[in-house]
């Protein structure tokens, strides 16, 4: 079967492979578009659809992702008669963009799955940051997915010349990424973002509260469908709108996934997205004379070189430095969890069998 109709869902090859298996059930594909707990809505061949996950799906996840994610593709059990469906499998992920859940909880929260395009969205204004650009590049790397840089409320720069600065400032940031400077206010630069929407392609909009993610959607889709709220005077902030990730299908071709504004962003095994986000810093590492070179007080160390030459910013090396200790604090917690899910699933299957055996004793 094509699934002919699912194409402009972001349905391809890769899925259409992975769903084979599921054939034969008579289940159904789709994507997911929204998630509120344990209700979800897809979009399928028979229109959206409000399921659920089955108690088989949500027993055997050993962590949540293994759980259905907004932008996953899963299989279905439809029964029309009935009027409902539910999620028996999630499909093999493209990409997801993933960051340890908020709080002391050693958790992945997936933030999106099968993303081809992520914009990460900051403002122009007081809240520009390029040691958090670092940050969330690095994730967004790490997802799979190609980076675009929005630069949001360029209306609020004194005049060209500063957006040039901070725009030349990103770019030693964010080596090859592209970088757009729009203004929802003037228009500036808003067609710019539309070539990255077509047919069949997911873009996702990442980024801090109020920085303009839910007008930016409300240009793509021409339509006034997400709620913004005016930038705050007193601090030239903008004011948190969405509440939940939505993906939505665009007029023009594509799809769009909105997310709510993060007031933090905590890495999820991104070590590849450091390499990726940093690779001016590890490739001028190479050049160190001991090959464990921390970057710090050791002698003939190429990076401490280039710092004090001017050719590395001290304050990217410290982003770099800090980055990688948060990312092996985690890890050190991640083992620590894993040791104990494993215990968790033993003991799970020694109750298990248990039971078996008391109930095989009573039947004799």
């Amino acid at each position: 079967m094509s699934f002919e109709a699912l194409f402009q869902f972001g349905w391809n090859e890769h899925f259409a492979q992975s769903f084979q298996p599921f054939l034969e059930n008579d289940y159904l594909p789709g994507r997911v578009s929204f998630q509120n707990q344990h209700l979800y809505r897809v979009y399928t061949e028979q229109g959206e659809l409000l399921v659920e996950a089955t108690g088989k799906l949500r027993y055997d996840a050993a962590s949540p992702e293994d759980l259905p994610a907004v932008g996953d593709w899963v299989a279905l059990r439809f029964r029309p008669q009935e009027d409902r469906a539910r999620i028996q499998a999630v499909l093999p992920r493209q990409s997801k963009f993933a960051r340890k859940a908020a709080g002391a909880k050693t958790e992945m929260q997936i933030v999106g799955a099968n993303v081809d395009t992520i914009f990460l969205v900051t403002s122009l204004n007081q809240d520009f940051n390029p040691r958090r650009v670092e940050r969330y590049l690095t994730t967004i790397w790490d997802s799979g997915a190609r980076p675009v840089i929005v630069l949001s409320k360029s209306d609020l720069c004194s005049d060209a010349a500063e957006i040039s600065e901070r725009v030349a400032m990103l770019q030693e940031a964010a080596h090859n990424v592209p970088i757009h400077a729009v203004s929802a206010k003037t228009q500036q630069g808003l067609d710019d973002l539309l070539q990255y929407c077509r047919t069949g392609q997911t873009i996702a909009l990442i980024g801090m509260s109020g920085v303009g993610k839910s007008t930016l959607i409300n240009h793509l889709l021409g339509f006034a469908r997400q709620k913004v709220k005016d930038v705050r005077g007193h601090d030239e902030r903008g004011q948190h709108t969405t509440r939940h990730r939505e993906l939505i299908l665009l007029p023009q071709g594509g799809l769009v996934l909105d997310t709510p504004g993060m007031r933090e962003l905590q890495l999820w095994d991104a070590e590849s997205g450091i390499g990726a986000t940093f690779e001016d810093i590890e490739a001028i590492a190479t050049h160190c004379f001991f090959s464990d070179c921390q970057h710090q007080s050791e002698p003939r160390c190429a990076v401490n070189t280039a710092v004090n030459d001017g050719t590395l910013a001290v304050e990217r090396l410290e982003n770099y430095n800090k980055l990688q200790k948060e990312l092996h604090h985690l890890v050190l917690r991640q083992d620590d969890l894993a040791r104990k899910q494993e215990q968790k699933k033993w003991k799970k299957l020694s109750k298990l069998a248990e039971q078996r055996a008391r109930t095989k004793r009573k039947g004799m």
